[in-house]
């Protein structure tokens, strides 16, 4: 791996985004409070798989943009097509042809959806959808599969460990891959939408179950939702439902849309979509209103993705990667003895990797310390999600670096314990109640 030359501009610089922007990051997933201690990257460029932070280090990066990218960093047909668009304007005060050509696009590859429409990020399209199941039902109640992530509003975050500032919301949990619990969460006929990922990095659906909750939803009056805002690009093109090969009322689309170009989409059948629009006898639901959401630099990135996904095969590259980067770690585990404290698993285009502790418990401790001794040697990644990019050199490095961390977390199991070995505080939940472990020290103000 190349030389690593410590992070002191990297920290310098994290610690007056402290001063300046709360949490240090803008997105809580990007906080310094989800790396090593003083080792969190402040990142300048990317090109491909490969990042490069301020002190000079290069890195290959995983997760990619928190999933947003599929295509690599910088992918050269998206930014032509970008820089070819914006040249004549960015805003304007009417629709443009490139909203038509856009959603044709998007339409064309998701077949189960009659409409679209396009905004910016993810939580405005899920928010979106369940606002219209509401308005569609007459019902309050919003069923989440217990699932990660939904969306920055309260009817999901009323729900998590920071609900500060929400009063209480109308929404309730099931299980993954229980029909039975569903079944009961829809009883009361109450339920104005179950919300749910079709599928995730760790989870199938068992046979028949996806069939069954449609089935329970039109028996209940229920909407069904897909967040595809991770499935969709990386399961396929189309999504989880194209995968699986069932039609929900709704779903949300985000992320990889635009190969990390800022765009997300609510799209569904009619019937319920034109509840948003100018065509409807029954009274108008506020869908989504958006100043950002067709400006012209998204959508050119977004059909310049479509066009990738038309002419090559990213999703089979991002699987062939990931599936070699899995056997090739797992490997190592297993012949260090380590197959029951480290491993990688999950969807190959998706892949996440477990740290657990001597006792066989998920830690993260234990995690901090893999993450730390991934960074000297030049791999960046909260998880092992990969892009088209990643290609055999990448993945080459990376299982080597791997191979040397793992002698450090063996003995780590050996002792029982990360002390003497994690040179700071551990990681922590993005999503807690208060910033503990500790709080982060303040600059030198200017």
């Amino acid at each position: 791996m190349t030389d690593h030359h410590g992070f002191d501009r990297s920290n310098a610089l994290q610690a007056r985004l402290h001063d300046l922007v709360p949490g240090g990051a803008h997105t809580y997933a990007r906080g310094a409070d989800q790396y090593p201690d003083a080792m969190a990257p402040i990142l300048v460029r990317g090109k491909g798989a490969q990042v490069w932070d301020v002190d000079g280090n290069r890195y290959v990066e995983y997760g990619m943009g928190l999933r947003a990218v599929t295509l690599g960093h910088a992918y050269a047909p998206v930014l032509a097509a970008v820089t070819e668009t914006i040249a004549d304007g960015v805003s304007f005060s009417r629709p443009t042809e490139l909203e038509l050509l856009a959603a044709q696009d998007f339409l064309d590859l998701v077949p189960g959806a009659d409409m679209v429409k396009f905004a910016k990020n993810g939580s405005d399209a899920t928010t979106g959808a369940v606002r219209l199941a509401r308005a569609v039902t007459g019902r309050a109640t919003i069923a989440i599969c217990d699932q990660p992530f939904f969306s920055v509003d309260d009817w999901f975050i009323g729900t998590t460990d920071m609900a500060g500032g929400i009063p209480a919301v109308d929404t309730v949990k099931f299980p993954y891959n229980d029909l039975d619990a569903l079944e009961a969460t829809l009883a009361g006929a109450t339920v104005a939408a179950v919300f749910m990922e079709a599928a995730t990095a760790m989870a199938e659906p068992l046979p028949g179950y996806l069939e069954g909750v449609r089935a329970l939803c039109d028996r209940f009056g229920t909407l069904l939702v897909f967040d595809e805002m991770i499935t969709g690009f990386r399961w396929s093109a189309g999504g989880a439902q194209a995968v699986y090969g069932v039609r929900p009322d709704l779903s949300c689309w985000g992320k990889a849309m635009g190969n990390g170009f800022p765009i997300s989409a609510l799209a569904g059948k009619r019937e319920y979509m034109e509840r948003g629009g100018l065509r409807t006898e029954d009274d108008r639901v506020f869908l989504l209103s958006t100043t950002h959401g067709p400006e012209t630099s998204a959508l050119a990135a977004f059909r310049a993705v479509v066009a990738a996904y038309r002419t090559e095969d990213p999703v089979a590259r991002m699987e062939k990667a990931g599936q070699s980067l899995a056997d090739g770690v797992n490997a190592i585990a297993d012949d260090l003895g380590l197959a029951d404290f480290l491993q990688v698993r999950g969807r190959p285009s998706c892949l996440i990797y477990r740290t657990l502790d001597a006792e066989g418990a998920p830690s993260q401790a234990f995690r901090t310390l893999f993450l730390q001794e991934l960074l000297v040697r030049g791999v960046l990644g909260q998880s092992f999600v990969t892009s088209a990019a990643h290609d055999a050199d990448a993945i080459t490095a990376t299982i080597d670096a791997c191979a040397e961390a793992a002698e450090i977390y063996r003995r780590a199991i050996a002792r029982g314990t990360v002390d003497g070995l994690l040179r700071g505080r551990p990681v922590a939940p993005a999503l807690r109640r208060t910033a503990a472990p500790r709080q982060i020290e303040a600059s030198t103000r200017r």
